[in-house]
């Protein structure tokens, strides 16, 4: 018997069935949209903001329009590995990047109130 063929190789594991991480992923990234559309609305109700919008007055800075977009494009990046990534522990860390990123980029929409 030849030395290699003895040696088995390690079965490919497949994701538990209950692993649902491509899932919340998508979900995350699905109630993103509305939830910054949300925000988005809620800052322009306030009335420093509305008075910046109509007047040009009272303008607050906020936070700087690049850590929106980064964190924006890591929640993107996050959801893209969440989706295809084969083991379970990455997957599960890229999700709570992605929601830390989403929550960051809805963060910067606020602090513009």
């Amino acid at each position: 018997m030849n030395a290699s063929a003895s040696v088995s190789a390690r079965p490919v594991q497949s994701p538990s069935p209950t692993d649902r991480t491509r899932l919340w992923a998508a979900v995350a990234a699905f109630l993103f949209v509305p939830a910054a559309a949300a925000t988005g609305i809620l800052t322009l109700a306030s009335k420093q903001a509305s008075r910046c919008v109509t007047y040009g007055e009272q303008c607050a800075p906020g936070l700087p329009g690049w850590l929106f977009e980064w964190s924006a494009g890591l929640g993107a990046v996050a959801l893209l590995v969440a989706l295809a990534a084969p083991a379970v522990r990455v997957r599960q860390a890229a999700l709570a990047v992605q929601i830390f990123a989403e929550a960051t980029a809805l963060v910067v929409i606020l602090s513009h109130a």
